[in-house]
């Protein structure tokens, strides 16, 4: 790692190391493996690729009161590491359009280093890691485990995505949907395997609930 991103690891670090909603210091570590490792693959710009990866959530509504703010200071920094202007829009290019929230109404085309962000994310998001962010999450925000007259939402826009429901809803309602919005043939891989871990869990899940095993 070159002092650069080194720096931006060490800024990451002190911005997200004791968030507790699952979007913390050690999702974003994730999140860069998996994009060097998709990064494999593809043709990229790597430095874009893990840059964004760094700072995808720093100035996220999620984990911030004062999202401007922390925009504002993420580019103070790429500007004070010595990134360019037209580099910089480039990592908020992605951050800004990435996002489940972001393409509920529409898909934006991403640049491939976008995609590859956008998968590497996602992937954090499913699986066993998925499952337990998910409860973490809703445990940090209140939400109710699950109540079986509550069904899952269909179509939403962002405000009502943001709303609290179950979290066994938000199974069905982002995070197995995700396998399929996959941009790159390894991250659909990856994928794949991670959708059986949850299929799994939610019929072993439904099966205690129930009392039947």
């Amino acid at each position: 790692m070159h002092k650069e991103l080194r720096a931006i690891d060490e800024y990451v670090q002190s911005e997200l190391g004791y968030e507790t909603s699952g979007h913390d210091y050690t999702h974003i570590k994730r999140v860069v493996r998996l994009s060097e490792r998709l990064l494999e693959g593809e043709q990229a710009d790597e430095e874009l690729v893990l840059v964004a990866a760094y700072l995808h959530d720093v100035s996220d509504d999620k984990v911030t009161t004062d999202p401007a703010k922390k925009r504002q200071a993420m580019k103070d920094k790429l500007t004070e590491l010595g990134y360019s202007d037209e580099f910089t829009t480039k990592v908020f290019e992605i951050i800004d359009n990435m996002s489940f929230s972001a393409n509920l109404q529409g898909k934006h085309h991403l640049s491939i280093e976008g995609q590859i962000v956008q998968d590497a994310d996602r992937l954090d998001a499913i699986g066993a890691i998925g499952i337990a962010r998910t409860f973490y999450f809703g445990g940090h925000f209140g939400e109710i485990m699950y109540d079986p007259r509550i069904m899952p939402r269909q179509e939403m826009d962002k405000s009502e995505y943001r709303k609290r429901n179950t979290v066994v809803n938000h199974f069905y309602e982002k995070l197995l949907k995700l396998k399929d919005q996959m941009n790159t043939e390894t991250a659909k891989k990856i994928a794949a395997n991670r959708q059986q871990v949850m299929l799994a869990f939610l019929d072993e899940f439904y099966d205690e609930w129930n009392g039947k095993k």
